[in-house]
Order: structure tokens, then C-alpha cells, then sequence
């Protein structure tokens, strides 16, 4: 028996008085109606209805039942309203959860746009370069960027992250240019410590042959931007997305080495939970990042 239904004949029964007028009022038969009652009754334990041969009044117990049945499904039908208005339209809060680097470099921008776009919309952004488990941290849209596995989520492509290996003109002067990926043994290397394992990088030719090598780690780091700043500072060679280093190649203070070399990609997507109901403003969002982040040439 759906509780919530019998709920809503009891109220409507209270304040019609009458078992008769509800059935009619709601399109059921008397019977129907005494029983779904009846049901309410049993389930409580407790008599709502004084019952004669002309007419019904709440008892002690259904006059308060009734007050908390009232409020309950009042709140239910805002909750409701609001869910639903929220379902299509384009108004809440968006939990965002995405890499350091990527959010200040290439994300501020199009949440500017879009929360300007949207006034009804408030946006709760986590910066965080490990992968966060969704639903243990309530997030709406997950950044990232690997190759995904079957997790049960959904994905939208964004972009290539292009991995390009630097170096300030400085190092180089001192230590030299590498001409093949293993010479990276004999250099000095800077690690992003949340790959696994950190201090092996991947390289594919122009002809797209893949191969692997062993740097020689001398600095390590869970942060992108440190890794790029200690780079500047002359440190070590790093692997670097495009977007993160190719201002500092304009500027002449980092040097593109290996360029025959840097043809590894990295796909960056945003997740997000599979489900037929997905509110509006999560649906829009997504359609609105791909279209600010994707290239035209991808």
C-alpha cells in the first residue's frame, strides 16, 4: 500500500468529513476510500476516525496527525515544485571539482561568462588534483584529464591536453639539449608525483611509435605550477601541457626540446553522473564548457 497515497485521502477525508465526498472529489469508490483509511489506521496503531451511521470526526490522535499530515505535505509539494523548476531551468549550485592548473589558467574565464550568462546560478568550485570520487563528495562535474575507464559515469570530451617537454635557456646552456627521450637519464628531471609511477615518461614519434623512458628524477611535486616555476627557475627539463607552458616559450623563458618527440596527448573530459533526470543547469553547463574549450581542429 503506498503510504503517501493513503496519507493524501486522510487529509482530503478531514476536510471534506466525509467518506462519500472524497470518493466522489477524487474519482474512487466509498470502499476504496474506507479502506485506504482503514489501512492508514493499522499502520499507526491508532484510531483517526470516530466512525457512526451519519457521519465521521477525527479523533484526538487525527486532529494532531492531521496537523503534521498537512505540513508534510505542503513541504513535499515546494520540495517537489523546487526540484522540478531546477530540472528545467537553468538556476542552483554546480559542484565543480578540477585540476589546479586547468582551473586558474583555462576555466575562470568561461565560469565567469557563464555564471554572468545565468544569474540564478552559484558555482562551488574544488581545486583538486586527485581523482575525487563523486558521489562521496556530492560533485555535480568532475575535470579530468586521463584515459577513463567504465566507472558507471558519463563523459564529455573537452580538448587534447598536447604534452610538451621544456627547459629555460639557462638549464640548457649548462647541461645541454636532448636529442632523443633517453638522454632524459642524464638530465635532471622534474616529476608530477600524482602520475604513476612519476618518473616514467611516455614519448610518440611522429609516426606515432610510443616508447617509454626512465628520467632521472631530482625534483617531484603533486603541483603543475610549482613544477613550471622551478622549470623557469632553471631546475630541470618537465613535461608540461601546451596550454600551461606555451607563454613562457613566447616570453623566451622556457625552451621546446624533444618537438619531434612531443606529440603525446592526454584527453581532458568532464564527468558527470549518468542519469536521466540530470537538471538543466548541469546539461547546459556542460554544452557551454565543451563549446568554449573544445578546438575547431579537434
Amino acid at each position: 500500500m503506498d503510504k503517501i497515497e493513503c496519507i493524501r485521502i486522510f487529509v482530503e477525508t478531514a476536510k471534506l468529513n466525509s467518506f462519500t465526498a472524497t470518493a466522489n472529489k477524487l474519482d474512487m469508490t466509498q470502499s476504496a476510500v474506507s479502506k485506504k483509511i482503514a489501512w492508514l489506521e493499522n499502520d499507526l496503531g491508532i484510531t483517526l476516525f470516530q466512525r457512526n451511521s451519519r457521519k465521521i470526526s477525527l479523533t484526538h490522535a487525527g486532529k494532531d496527525y492531521l496537523s503534521y499530515c498537512s505540513r508534510l505535505l505542503e513541504e513535499m509539494s515546494t520540495i517537489e515544485s523546487k526540484l522540478k523548476r531546477e530540472t528545467e531551468s537553468v538556476e542552483g549550485e554546480i559542484k565543480i571539482s578540477a585540476p589546479s592548473a586547468f582551473a586558474t589558467t583555462l576555466l575562470s574565464e568561461p565560469l565567469q561568462a557563464f555564471i554572468e550568462r545565468h544569474p540564478g546560478i552559484r558555482v562551488n568550485l574544488s581545486v583538486d588534483d586527485r581523482i575525487v570520487n563523486l558521489n562521496d563528495h556530492n560533485i555535480d562535474i568532475a575535470i579530468r584529464a586521463s584515459k577513463l575507464k567504465d566507472s558507471g559515469l558519463k563523459a564529455r570530451f573537452l580538448f587534447n591536453n598536447k604534452i610538451q617537454y621544456v627547459a629555460s635557456p639557462n638549464y640548457l646552456s649548462k647541461f645541454g639539449q636532448p636529442e632523443h627521450p633517453k638522454d632524459l637519464s642524464q638530465h635532471q628531471c622534474l616529476t608530477y608525483s600524482l602520475m604513476n609511477p612519476a618518473n616514467e615518461w611516455r614519448f610518440a614519434n611522429k609516426d606515432r611509435q610510443s616508447t617509454s623512458v626512465k628520467v632521472n628524477q631530482i625534483f617531484t611535486s603533486d603541483s603543475p605550477e610549482m613544477l613550471l616555476t622551478m622549470a623557469r627557475q632553471g631546475l630541470g627539463v618537465v613535461a608540461l601541457p601546451d596550454w600551461m607552458s606555451n607563454e613562457f616559450v613566447e616570453k623566451g623563458e622556457l625552451t621546446r626540446i624533444l618537438e619531434s618527440w612531443s606529440n603525446n596527448y592526454l584527453p581532458m573530459y568532464a564527468v558527470y553522473h549518468a542519469s536521466d533526470y540530470l537538471p538543466q543547469r548541469i546539461r547546459v553547463f556542460i554544452d557551454f564548457l565543451v563549446e568554449r574549450l573544445s578546438p575547431t581542429d579537434n
